[in-house]
Order: C-alpha cells, then sequence, then structure tokens
C-alpha cells in the first residue's frame, strides 16, 4: 500500500517569510543599548571628561588595541552618555579613514556643527569658525584611525586654540604616538588605554546579544552559533562573527530552509577569504602594486621588501612606502610584526594576510564596530515578514 509521506515541506520557508527579525544589529557600526565586557574601559574614557564638567580642561587619551575588539563602540558609547548628560560639553567624531586631512577634517567638523555655506572657505577660515563656536563651552574631539591622516596641522590648531577640551585618539598602533612631531606631542602628553581581546566567552557573549536581536528566535541551532563564535575568536575579530551571522541566514533563507544549521556556516567559511575589510579594487593603485609586493615576498623586513618594490619599479620615498604597508596592515590585507633590537636594528616582518577582515561590498569605518543606531526596535528592513509574526 502507498503511503502518503508527511511533513516533507513542514522545515521550509513560506513566500514571504524570514528568519531575520532585525538585520540592522548585525552591522558593524550599530551600537547597542547596552555595551558588555567594556565597562572598565568605558569609565576611564568617561574620567578623562569628567573634568569639563567642573570648568576645567579635560585630559587626552590615546585608545589602542587590535581591530574589532571594541575601540570605536565603547567611545561613541561614552559620547552617546555625554551627549544626553550635558548640553555644554559638545562631542565630535571623525573617522580618519574618511577625512584625512587638516582641510577635510576642520570642513567636515564645521558641518557637524551646523555651519552652512562653507565650500570655498580655506581650512583657516574652517578652524577660525570651529574654534569661535566650541570655546564658547567645552568639547570632546574623537580622532578615530588617527594614523590615516596625511596632516596633523589640525591638530596643532586644536591644542593651541581650543580652549576646554578632551581629545581621544585612535588607533591599531600602540607605537603609533613615538613617530609623532614633537611639537604636538609635547602638547598633547596623553594618557593611554589599551584594549585587550575579547576571552571566548566574552565573543561568544557579544554574538549572542547580536544573534538574539537580529533573528526570529529558534532558528539558530547551536552547533552552527558555536562554530561562529569559534572563527570569530579564532580571527580575534567580532566583526568576522557578525559577517557570518548574517550570511549564514540569508544562507538558510536562499534554501528556504526555517534552520540554520552547521551546513549554511561552513558555504560561508569557504568565502572568508573574501571577507575583506576593504574591497581591493577600492584600494588606490599604488597600495595594490605594494600589496602585490607584500604578497610575493611574504615574511621579509620591511626594508628588504622597499628594495624589491624599487627594483619592480616603485617610485615613491621609503616614508611614503612605509604609510602604504601601515594601511594596508590597518585593514588586514597584511600583518607586521615587530623585531626589536637584532643586529640591524628595530625592524618589522611584513606577511600577507591570507583570510582579510571586513566584506569586500562595503567600506567600513574602521573605527567603527557598531552603528549610532541605538534604537533596537526599527522595523524589519526587508519587505518579508518574520516568522515569529505568522
Amino acid at each position: 500500500m502507498y503511503l502518503h509521506p508527511m511533513g516533507l515541506f513542514k522545515d521550509m520557508l513560506k513566500e514571504g517569510e524570514s528568519l531575520f527579525r532585525d538585520e540592522m544589529a548585525l552591522d558593524y557600526e550599530y551600537l547597542p543599548k547596552v555595551l558588555a565586557y567594556r565597562e572598565q574601559e568605558q569609565q576611564f574614557l568617561a574620567t578623562c571628561i569628567k573634568p569639563m564638567f567642573m570648568n576645567r580642561n579635560g585630559k587626552n587619551l590615546l585608545i589602542t588595541g587590535t581591530p574589532g575588539i571594541g575601540k570605536t563602540a565603547a567611545t561613541k558609547f561614552v559620547l552617546r552618555d555625554l551627549e544626553e548628560e550635558s548640553e555644554d560639553i559638545i562631542p565630535l567624531y571623525v573617522n580618519c579613514w574618511q577625512k584625512n586631512t587638516s582641510f577635510k577634517i576642520f570642513t567636515y567638523l564645521c558641518e557637524e556643527l551646523g555651519f552652512k555655506f562653507i565650500q570655498n572657505k580655506k581650512s583657516d577660515e574652517l578652524f577660525k569658525m570651529l574654534r569661535d563656536r566650541v570655546n564658547k563651552g567645552a568639547v570632546v574631539f574623537v580622532f578615530d584611525e588617527i594614523d590615516k591622516v596625511e596632516d596633523y596641522d589640525f591638530l596643532y590648531s586644536i591644542l593651541e586654540e581650543v580652549h576646554r577640551k578632551s581629545i581621544f585618539l585612535i588607533t591599531n598602533y600602540k607605537d603609533w604616538i613615538v613617530h609623532l612631531d614633537m611639537r604636538i606631542k609635547s602638547r598633547l602628553l596623553p594618557e593611554t588605554v589599551e584594549f585587550k581581546a575579547y576571552r571566548p566567552e566574552e565573543t561568544k557573549g557579544i554574538l549572542k546579544s547580536r544573534r538574539d536581536l537580529a533573528f526570529v528566535e529558534g532558528v539558530w541551532t547551536e552547533p552552527a552559533f558555536d562554530l561562529i563564535a569559534k572563527r570569530a575568536q579564532d580571527a580575534g575579530d567580532v566583526r568576522v562573527g557578525l559577517h557570518m551571522l548574517r550570511e549564514s541566514g540569508l544562507a538558510a533563507e536562499q534554501e528556504s530552509q526555517t534552520k540554520i544549521v552547521i551546513r549554511h556556516v561552513e558555504k560561508v567559511t569557504e568565502k572568508l577569504k573574501e571577507f575583506t575589510r576593504k574591497s581591493k579594487d577600492e584600494l588606490s593603485d599604488e597600495e595594490n602594486f605594494v600589496l602585490t609586493v607584500v604578497k610575493k615576498n611574504s615574511g621579509k623586513k620591511i626594508g628588504d621588501l622597499f628594495t624589491i618594490y624599487q627594483q619592480d619599479g616603485g617610485k615613491q620615498t621609503y616614508k611614503t612606502f612605509q604609510r602604504k604597508i601601515n594601511r594596508l596592515a590597518s585593514n588586514g590585507f597584511i600583518s607586521l610584526k615587530k623585531l626589536v633590537g637584532g643586529p640591524d636594528g628595530s625592524t618589522s616582518i611584513v606577511e600577507y594576510s591570507i583570510i582579510q577582515k571586513q566584506t569586500a561590498d562595503k567600506e567600513v569605518d574602521a573605527s567603527a564596530l557598531f552603528s549610532d543606531g541605538d534604537s533596537l526596535d526599527k522595523p524589519n528592513p526587508s519587505g518579508n515578514k518574520r516568522l515569529d509574526e505568522f
């Protein structure tokens, strides 16, 4: 007797259904209402600002740590609290990857302060407008990815002419300040806070919190989620986990599945080599040229690489070459290992990164893991209904 099979399609998504509740919670720039595991660092940042509540000057701060461990998120969290607490202290955040000259920085800051018709202004005119406005009260400047700027005139001007201020500088490089112009360094005199890598349970906790915000309850199998948490911990970058959560969910939806399983995660893992912080197509020709030199000669000292670069037709000076190397490193294309006290003095070993750490289809604010969008109740961006709405 023929038996009609039952339940063959019970685990299939129906038309218009979605596994996602709020996909935006997986964005690198998303700022949650609670930022776990960085309470101590946030308290230290707040301490640097507190003197300004008593009409005194704030402290300057150098914030360091590897990419993807919450430097920008913690800083933006403090700025958000500051904005809610005080109308007299202005928080100003600048991403120096995008605004990498004094002129661009001053233009952006004037726009943030609401100035109109500034298109034809010169740098000194823009700074005067900025200075006169912020000197009416107090200001916290945050310059994220400070190592990306091409000149530091803006920093000197702020240190000299802005009265009540705190300046926060964020960088992946602990020794960045060593190479800073002495006239700026002697005026800056920053405190330092280093963000340490998340422990495995912290990485998993962060990803679980985002998963629960982003997805309909119950769609993740634990083995699949555990694998993503492990991949993120191995990479030392929470953003790897956020990327994999999103892509695994999309992979399951493409198969019309109501559960996300290990197969979907493994499918995404195969694409990790494409997971770059900035698409190679978005690199300049010179940066691509330098990257090619490193790829062919991975593991060599930076001085030896510069010699090869010149032999291959490179025209830039050593200082410019070194700056390109640092930019590629900060974006996960290559890694640098410092060697101190060798026969040739201190140098760096440069290695090509096989797995690179951001989406290739979107340039991400290196400073920023999470977004300014602090509402957790945003509508589902897709037109599809969530599973829990049926």
